[in-house]
Formats: structure tokens, C-alpha cells, sequence
């Protein structure tokens, strides 16, 4: 029974080494593998911003805190006139009426239009405000 134990830690040790043996991993560059690139707008540029229901909910909107909310219809397309876009952090909050979450996805289809697109999510609690920095980056919330 001794004579076997030398022969099946030999054995034990191989099979330990080539599993746990650490594959050499190479650099590679962002240019293969670097993900959408965040938007931003230019500091002190107008900014138009666009605003698009397609949720089957009401979604209200709060520009200025204290103002009476904004009811977006759903499938409605809201426009608002161009922001001076040196103006210190702007805000937009942002609620289904019924409660359910809702997703907030920013693009920016020309130079100086953001639009917001608010859709139903199934993460809870969903996005709720959208930050539009001085320094010209998009913060979802």
C-alpha cells in the first residue's frame, strides 16, 4: 500500500500543476475592445434637448424643482428650446405616473441636440434624473 502513495502523488502533483497552470495573457488595445465612447457636449455650447415618451405610461418631468411637472403622453415627442450650456448643472427629474421603472437612454443625434428617450425597464427602481454637467457630460441617475 506504501509503494502506491509515491506513484499517486507523482500522479496527484501532474494533474495539480497542469490545471492550475497560469496562461500567459497579452496587452491589447482599446482600439479592440473599448466600448461606446460616453457623451458629451462641448462646455458653453447650446444644447437643444429633445424629449421622447416610449413607455405605454404618462411620465411627468420636473425641469426647475417646485415646477409644476411636465406630462409627457405616451409615444409623445417634446422639444425645448436650446440651453446656454455654461449654465451650472442642469437637472431633469423624471417619474412614471403609475410608479413602474423606467429607463432613460441619451443620444445625441446632431451637434447640439440631446435626446432622452424614457422606456420601460424591468430593474427596479429605473433611472430617475439626468444631470447635464457645465463641463459637458451626460450623468444618468
Amino acid at each position: 500500500m506504501f509503494k502506491k502513495l509515491p506513484l499517486t502523488l507523482i500522479a496527484a502533483t501532474i494533474l495539480v500543476a497542469s490545471i492550475d497552470h497560469p496562461r500567459p495573457t497579452l496587452a491589447g488595445t482599446c482600439a479592440s475592445n473599448c466600448g461606446a465612447k460616453p457623451l458629451q457636449f462641448t462646455p458653453g455650447q447650446r444644447i437643444r434637448l429633445e424629449v421622447i415618451n416610449n413607455t405605454s405610461n404618462l411620465i411627468e418631468m420636473e425641469r426647475i424643482q417646485g415646477a409644476t411637472p411636465i406630462r409627457i403622453q405616451p409615444k409623445q415627442k417634446l422639444s425645448f428650446p436650446q440651453q446656454d450650456g455654461s449654465q451650472p448643472n442642469m437637472s431633469l427629474v423624471f417619474w412614471d405616473k403609475t410608479g413602474a421603472p423606467v429607463q432613460a437612454v441619451v443620444s445625441k443625434p446632431n451637434f447640439g441636440t440631446l435626446r432622452v428617450e424614457f422606456r420601460p425597464t424591468w430593474r427596479y427602481p429605473g433611472d430617475r434624473s439626468l444631470y447635464i454637467l457645465d463641463d459637458g457630460r451626460i450623468n444618468i441617475l
